[in-house]
């Protein structure tokens, strides 16, 4: 089994409606160990940076005005499959497609709006650990 760490962010919506607690439960019933987390409110440039992959779409612009809404909570999660692990407890992005069970099937409300976000590979982890933990 290998021991990783995935970066994980409960996005502003989370914050807003008091589901932090919440969340964090999950993660740790779950076994997994944050390791470092932090309160930040994201700008701009690292927004665009993070989601480059997106930043074409006709809908990045709500994304940056959702996405600086308020602060995030970034975190390093660790524990054996950590990122395959946390993307299952997290479901699918699209909150219509996420289960019952999981975080985004219990709490969110529309794709944009879906409370958290989890890297999608190991070597994804690592660069977004670096761009958000330095």
């Amino acid at each position: 089994m290998a021991i990783e760490r995935t970066y994980i962010m409960l996005k502003p919506d989370c914050i807003q409606r008091g589901l932090m607690g919440e969340v964090i439960s999950r993660i740790e019933r779950k076994g997994y160990k944050i390791t470092d987390a932090k309160m930040m409110t994201l700008d701009e440039p690292i927004l665009r940076e993070h989601y480059a992959h997106i930043a074409d779409k006709p809908f990045f612009p709500g994304m940056l005005d959702y996405m600086t809404s308020g602060p995030v909570l970034a975190m390093i999660v660790e524990g054996e499959n950590a990122v395959m692990g946390m993307r299952t407890i997290m479901g699918a992005t699209k909150f219509e497609d996420a289960k019952a069970g999981t975080i985004r099937g219990d709490y969110a409300n529309t794709t944009t709006f879906n409370i958290i976000h989890g890297s999608d590979s190991v070597e994804n982890a690592e660069i977004e650990i670096k761009r958000f933990f330095g």
